[in-house]
């Protein structure tokens, strides 16, 4: 029997679900409700076993853990993105890792609808101005008949555009692999940054993908464009957008990731009014949660019947 370890359940989301009690009736595995802190104290955590199940992207799997630990055989990720794993040096070291792709889609591609009305009708700020006995009246955008692009076409960007679709607003897409039979107009991606009013990231975090959006793109935005991001933070650069947004360049931005998370105290973000702030949470409903914890499981009980599932393959 494999020894299976979950070394980073903070704050408690597997301990806490029904797959995992209904799991560990019949298998055993060692549990860890805390974080790790260090890559030394992760060591100590994994270094014994077959399988890891990571539940934080702040666990880092770099290649000094994966060379440290020879019986490591499956790394069972909760989640899509694998950008805290470095997927080459499993692959050299003979670690499969499988991910949860798509029982976050749905979820998250309401998040992006909520970010972008939210922005578009200034909800945040009219709310403050309510709350505080004023009455303010002001423009709003309306989306039926607006533009939006949809940067990646993966199960989320295609759950978002479905969604805007149904509200009425022209979708147009670029994608890194293109397919007609997708569904939607593919436009090349200086097209969709000059003609959009919406702007919707929903890449995967990648060296090629880190600072997509910047200054050249920025430049290149109407003056009335809305960009919102629930894929990562890196994917758009930070200082650029803030200049951005802080001159007014562009209407606004709902933002659901960020370079650095936590959002620390003070971050200049936080002191402008034309965005809508969320704490990495579009993908966290009970839902969601439920579900993608016990395809985190049941992809460990695929790879020990020698059918792995959900494989990510190193780029």
């Amino acid at each position: 029997m494999a020894d299976i370890v979950i070394p980073d359940d903070y704050p408690v989301v597997m301990g806490a679900s029904s797959a995992y009690r209904q799991w560990v009736e019949n298998t055993p595995v060692t549990y860890y409700p805390s974080l790790p802190g260090s890559e030394e104290e992760l060591l100590k955590r994994i270094r014994d076993f077959d399988i890891v199940v990571n539940i934080r992207s702040s666990t880092k799997f770099g290649s000094s853990v994966f060379a440290a630990c020879p019986r490591l055989k499956l790394l069972s990720i909760w989640g899509t993105g694998t950008d805290n794993v470095d997927l080459a040096a499993a692959a050299q070291h003979g670690v499969a890792v499988v991910n949860t792709p798509g029982v976050a889609a749905v979820s998250i591609a309401e998040h992006t609808l909520m970010l972008v009305l939210a922005v578009a009708r200034r909800i945040v700020a009219l709310h403050s101005q309510v709350v505080a006995g004023q009455w303010p009246r002001g423009h709003s955008i309306q989306l039926r008949g607006k533009t939006v692009g949809v940067i990646g076409l993966g199960a989320i960007g295609r759950q978002f555009a479905k969604i805007a679709e149904g509200i009425g607003m022209r979708v147009i897409a670029w994608t890194m692999h293109p397919n007609p039979a997708l569904g939607f107009r593919l436009v090349e991606l200086d097209e969709l940054i000059r003609t959009s009013d919406v702007i919707s990231m929903h890449l995967r975090l990648s060296p090629e993908t880190t600072g997509f959006l910047g200054p050249a793109e920025f430049a290149k935005m109407k003056p009335s464009a809305i960009l919102v991001n629930t894929a990562r933070g890196p994917i758009v650069d930070e200082a650029a957008l803030i200049d951005t947004l802080r001159m007014k360049r562009i209407a606004g931005a709902g933002l659901d990731v960020f370079d650095v998370e936590p959002l620390p105290p003070g971050h200049p973000l936080t002191t402008l009014e034309n965005v809508v702030l969320t704490p990495h949470c579009a993908g966290v409903t009970p839902e969601v949660l439920e579900a993608g914890l016990a395809m985190a499981i049941d992809n460990v009980s695929s790879f020990l019947a020698g059918n792995p599932q959900h494989v990510v393959s190193p780029k």
